[in-house]
C-alpha cells in the first residue's frame, strides 16, 4: 500500500488530481506538497524569485486545492539541483528541476524515523531535456 506522496506544485493539477484520485482509495495516505524554499508561497504566503522551475509560479493557482496536501516541504535550490544531479548520474534518470524538488523531499522524508517501512512516492513531472541550457548541469 502507498503511505506517503510526495509532488511539486506548479499549477497544483496534479497534486489535486492524485489526492482526489488516491484519498478515496488509500485514506490513511499523506501527502505531502514540497516548494521552494526561496519562495514559501503555500506555507507563507509570499513570492519570490527562485530557481527550481516549473514549481511556484509567484501565486496560488485556481486549480490547486490547498486541502490536497497534508504537509508542505521547502526544498532549497541546491537541494534540488543536487538531487536532479544525482538522478542522471547515479541512477540513469534524466529528469528536470522540480522532480529533483520532488525526489528531494522524498529522500527528507524518508529518513525521518516515522517513515521507516512505510511505501513512499514521489511524482517526478518533468524531463531534464528543457534544462540544458540552465546551471543545473554545470
Amino acid at each position: 500500500d502507498l503511505d506517503i506522496l510526495i509532488c511539486t506544485t506548479g499549477t497544483g493539477g496534479t497534486i489535486t488530481g492524485l489526492r482526489h484520485y488516491l484519498k478515496d482509495r488509500h485514506p490513511d495516505l499523506t501527502i505531502i506538497a514540497t516548494e521552494p524554499a526561496d519562495s514559501p508561497i503555500l506555507s507563507k504566503g509570499i513570492a519570490c524569485k527562485h530557481k527550481i522551475m516549473g514549481t511556484a509560479p509567484g501565486f496560488i493557482p485556481e486549480i490547486l486545492d490547498t486541502s490536497s496536501y497534508d504537509e508542505i516541504l521547502p526544498v532549497t535550490t541546491e537541494e534540488a539541483y543536487e538531487t536532479t544531479r544525482y538522478l542522471a548520474r547515479e541512477e540513469g534518470i534524466f529528469a528536470g528541476i522540480s522532480s529533483g524538488a520532488a525526489t528531494s523531499g522524498m529522500l527528507t522524508v524518508a529518513n525521518r524515523p516515522e517513515s521507516k517501512g512505510k511505501t513512499l512516492l514521489a511524482i517526478l513531472p518533468d524531463t531534464g531535456e528543457r534544462y540544458l541550457s540552465t546551471d543545473v548541469w554545470d
